[in-house]
């Protein structure tokens, strides 16, 4: 918890409610500005160019049939023009229908976390703030709700998770029978892990005082900080088998570096930097394939940096705003500054997320699905990256909520040292990721 207390009502948190009704706005505005609307015409365009394509291929098959002569070479060039702008209508389409419903849902999670916890915590009755001063001691512990809430609320949403997941395929329009009774389980489990989280989120902007170990070896240390340590060597742990499993498959794969280093005959198994890189073994890799992966990488660096200048300044006791009047009115106390540093990281953090699905989205339209090994551990791995990024985004959510109430300073800024541990880890991943996946 926070090295510092705080007297805070309970109707502050009628503030989140009010964000997460911004954040359903913004996320249908999304949706209907890039899904909807540009997504649309984007959609017309690529009927357009399949149509032509197929027309190109009626021609041929017409002229077949009917005996007459016709020159191979040109058809061979309208052909492959046309299944290019094919093919290139039909990513473009896909990235705009993806960004708007990516964008979406996110917001759709990020409101319901405000608005949940939030409106958790603003029915609560007022307690003693007397109960959170436990004086110097800071060995003694409090009693919390909050794992109890959590542990059984994802532990209903994972029973009907299977139920929640056909339902959500049957809203989209596939062929399943929605299994409604599963859904609610898992809306239910969700629910109540939201609120097992606003318990903490309010406990933690309260206040109690840092605790301390006792015993070695970290005794002298923040209990949290040494959590957070051990915590990060169980990720490597988890991490380091996706990165076994696929140097292990790799080296029994017939992929085209294996070819031209002489190590085997034709190419068995494509990866995903065949398709991502210029000069991969499908041919469909270049630059704008393999940028989205780049952008993210530098996402994640600089988000990395920010987390650190709000540290910085939250800690700095002796800071001023900026000369420039730019950066003073980006930055203009000691309080938004901490603030717009966490929602620069969560908007980068987010960017990751929108670019990380359109990434999917083409390498699936373009053949590289689960369903092969490679594609397996690809996408188990990324995923597994991305799902910790946007948990790292659920928690800013609360950080940027608690920098612009209580706000952080030097009594209490060890709480965005400590996330910054996590998010620097996960930078650190990525870093690893994005050249063994995409580039080799």
């Amino acid at each position: 918890m926070s090295g510092s207390l705080h007297d805070v009502k309970n109707s502050v948190w009628m503030k989140t409610v009010m964000i997460s009704i911004g954040l359903l706005f913004a996320g249908i505005t999304a949706y209907a500005v890039l899904a909807q609307g540009i997504g649309t015409v984007k959609h017309h365009e690529w009927e357009d160019a399949h149509h032509v394509l197929e027309d190109v291929e009626a021609d041929w098959n017409s002229a077949n049939e009917s005996g007459e002569t016709f020159d191979n070479d040109a058809f061979d060039a309208a052909w492959e023009k046309a299944h290019h702008d094919d093919v290139d209508a039909h990513l473009s389409y896909l990235t705009w229908s993806t960004a708007g419903k990516t964008i979406m849902v996110m917001f759709i999670v990020y409101a319901a976390f405000y608005g949940v916890a939030g409106f958790f915590n603003s029915i609560q009755p007022d307690g003693d703030d007397d109960e959170h001063h436990y004086g110097e001691d800071h060995e003694e512990h409090h009693g919390s709700a909050s794992p109890i809430l959590m542990a059984g609320g994802i532990l209903l949403f994972m029973m009907g998770f299977p139920g929640f997941v056909v339902t959500c395929k049957s809203w989209l329009g596939l062929d399943y029978d929605p299994d409604m009774s599963g859904f609610m389980l898992s809306a239910i489990g969700m629910i109540i892990t939201i609120m097992g989280v606003g318990n903490w989120w309010n406990e933690d902007l309260k206040g109690y005082p840092e605790q301390i170990a006792t015993s070695a070896p970290f005794e002298g240390q923040d209990i949290r900080k040494a959590g957070m340590w051990i915590f990060l060597i169980s990720e490597t742990m988890v991490f380091a088998s996706f990165f076994s499993s696929y140097l292990r498959m790799r080296t029994g794969w017939c992929t085209q570096w294996a070819v031209n280093d002489g190590k085997c005959d034709a190419v068995d198994t494509f990866t995903a930097s065949d398709y991502l890189r210029p000069g991969g073994a499908t041919g469909t890799g270049d630059f704008w394939t393999l940028l989205p992966g780049g952008i993210n990488t530098f996402a994640l660096i600089i988000s990395s940096y920010t987390i650190v200048l709000a540290l910085k300044v939250a800690k700095d006791v002796n800071w001023e705003p900026s000369k420039n009047a730019v950066m003073a009115r980006l930055f203009p106390t000691r309080q938004k500054t901490v603030r717009n540093y966490l929602l620069i990281t969560i908007a980068l953090g987010s960017l990751f997320i929108v670019l990380k699905l359109i990434e999917w989205s083409h390498l699936i339209a373009e053949g590289f699905t689960i369903d092969s090994q490679a594609g397996s551990i690809f996408f188990v791995a990324t995923g597994a990256h991305g799902l910790h990024v946007f948990i790292g985004l659920l928690v800013m959510l609360f950080m940027v909520f608690k920098a612009d109430t209580v706000g952080y300073d030097e009594e209490n800024g060890q709480g965005i040292e400590y996330f910054g541990l996590y998010w620097h880890f996960v930078d650190l991943a990525w870093v690893a990721i994005f050249p063994a996946f995409y580039l080799y």
